[in-house]
């Protein structure tokens, strides 16, 4: 019988920080990939992605908005308006229900 590898998850810190040391501290890629226990492909596709979403990062630290930000927003402001029509509606119903309690002389 052959042994199965178990596939160990990183988590997006520890990804940025094995990144971060390649980047800003100039480790070879392939002393992190033998400390780390990475493929170069693995590394390299980490890599790819990082610089894939820069955009996003770069946009979002100068104030401006992501779109899946602006999706956000607008459903929290759906949801908020829902609140307040339901809120409306219960308040009427009950001055309705004690009004008519008060009609039908019930405590």
């Amino acid at each position: 019988m052959s042994k199965q590898r178990t596939r160990r998850l990183f988590t997006a810190e520890q990804k940025a920080a094995i990144l971060k040391r390649h980047l800003m501290d100039k480790v070879q890629v392939s002393d992190l990939c033998d400390e780390y226990q990475l493929t170069p492909s693995l590394f390299y596709e980490w890599q790819r992605k990082l610089m894939e979403n820069a955009v996003v990062a770069l946009e979002a630290g100068r104030g401006e908005r992501t779109s899946k930000t602006r999706v956000l927003e607008k459903k929290i402001e759906d949801l908020e308006g829902k609140l307040v029509h339901r809120d409306s509606v219960m308040a009427e119903l009950l001055s309705e229900y004690v009004a008519l309690k008060k009609e039908l002389g019930e405590p």
